[in-house]
């Protein structure tokens, strides 16, 4: 494919152009095999390993049986293979370059909701980066030469992501099966049934099923799109009241410090981390970071609950151990505690020393000044409510020198669902023995861009993360 097949004289994504050809052949002599290889896979060609097969994926494109539209994350049109052209009735001068909308405009009158509906599902594709497979739609598409006048047209729609190497959308691949003459064929079935004539029009079984399931799934699109908006209101109004329960993220009494709080951008993980910073005396701060199982609205409710118990168990105590051992007591009596983490930790800063206790939590890291990374998980029992709780919980006790650095977090952090919790905790230690002599605010912002992916939809889970200059 010639690189005037790209809009504007712009080089499609992962297309091959001649002028390409011409460069790789000047200095094809020059790579190694490993560079050669990546260059094939860049520009759309390759060899095939034990084959000796040259492969040219801009004319399997072209080849391709369906139809298939690329374009960019502006929704720009790219390129078109041809089995797209032929069924859009538009020449490829006539696609390149241009927004999809303005190409394929909807029908002006009142019920069309075929680009609306398109729009939602490339939308969607963009923040998600995950396929879209849209259910029958009725899209009519304007008559070539005949401007103003729409056919009804009815098709199938695949929306597939391209994604670069930090998993953003480069490229969208639009795929779709036209079925306007099997919709046809079934209304027209439907009229004329009961009829002499009916034997003439009527489908064959295995037709009249798939007629009957597409329409049946533009039904549980709305309905899905009626779910995903209903998901979208709970999502909001769960993480507003996390927000409201959980003390100000800024923390003017205590400059010394800084918090975080990312909620899920999955409904299915949303509000259950909290955090907490106390001053229990004039030398002593008590810091607590916990997350509840659980999801949404009955998650915020709960974890609220927990943190306002651990909140004043502690100042009662003043001990770690002592408060969990309360906290974990109380977690009977609340329905949804069950196997809630939570960690507590106490600062003396007169003493120069860190007194914590784990409920089942990731332990809370300690930067020292030098450097080195020190992991407080001496003390650590089971989860509340998960155990005999009339047993006394455990604390520790570790000293500091001033300038040192205490680290709570929630799971969210260092979680991934394809690896090993012991790899992310790697993580969080190598970036705070990076990032440790920034202050507070900074160092927290550095740690979360380290270890919270930026990806196409963000994070999985909840993430709360305490910062303590000591």
């Amino acid at each position: 494919m010639s690189d005037s097949d790209a809009p504007g004289g712009r080089e499609s994504p992962g297309i091959r152009t001649d002028l390409d050809a011409d460069a790789e052949a000047e200095t094809a002599h020059t790579r190694s095999p490993s560079s050669t290889a990546e260059a094939e896979a860049e520009t759309g060609t390759g060899t095939r390993a034990g084959t000796g097969i040259d492969i040219d994926f801009a004319k399997v494109f072209q080849a391709l049986p369906s139809p298939v539209m690329l374009l960019a994350p502006d929704l720009t049109i790219l390129n078109a293979n041809r089995a797209y052209v032929q069924i859009s009735g538009r020449g490829l001068d006539e696609l390149l370059g241009r927004f999809i909308f303005d190409v394929f405009p909807d029908s002006p009158t009142e019920e069309a909701s075929g680009a609306r509906t398109l729009r939602t599902s490339l939308e969607r594709l963009l923040a998600t980066g995950e396929r879209d497979t849209m259910a029958l739609q009725k899209y009519d598409v304007e008559v070539p030469d005949r401007p103003g006048v729409f056919e009804e047209r009815y098709w199938s729609t695949v929306n597939i992501p391209i994604l670069d190497a930090e998993g953003r959308v480069s490229l969208i691949a639009h795929r779709v099966e036209e079925v306007t003459a099997l919709v046809r064929a079934r209304k027209a079935a439907d009229r004329t049934q009961g009829t002499q004539h009916a034997s003439l029009t009527t489908l064959s079984h295995e037709d009249a099923m798939t007629a009957d399931l597409l329409t049946r799934s533009q039904e549980l699109q709305e309905l899905n799109e009626e779910l995903r908006k209903a998901h979208a209101r709970t999502h909001e109004v769960a993480v507003t009241l996390q927000r409201a329960m959980l003390p100000g993220t800024a923390l003017p009494r205590h400059d010394f410090a800084a918090v975080r709080y990312q909620p899920a951008t999955s409904f299915l993980n949303v509000c259950g981390d909290w955090y907490d910073l106390i001053d229990l005396d004039e030398d002593r701060l008590a810091a607590a970071v916990g997350d509840v199982v659980g999801h949404g609205l009955e998650a915020a409710g709960v974890m609220g609950q927990l943190r306002s118990a651990l909140s004043a168990a502690i100042r009662a105590t003043g001990r770690p151990a002592d408060a969990l051992t309360t906290l974990a007591q109380h977690a009977h009596t609340v329905e949804g505690a069950l196997a809630t983490t939570a960690v507590q930790a106490v600062i003396d800063r007169a003493a120069h020393t860190v007194t914590y206790s784990c409920a089942g939590h990731p332990p809370p890291l300690l930067a020292h000044p030098d450097g080195t990374v020190e992991l407080l998980d001496t003390a650590t029992d089971p989860p509340l409510a998960a155990s005999d709780d009339t047993i006394p919980r455990t604390q520790a006790t570790v000293p500091y020198t001033p300038g040192a650095t205490l680290v709570l977090y929630t799971d969210g952090l260092i979680e991934r669902r394809t690896e090993d919790i012991d790899h992310g905790l790697h993580r969080l230690t190598h970036s705070l023995e990076h990032h440790h002599t920034l202050p507070p605010e900074p160092l927290a912002d550095a740690i979360l861009t380290d270890l919270v992916p930026a990806p196409r939809r963000g994070p999985d889970d909840d993430t709360a993360l305490v910062v303590i200059r000591l």
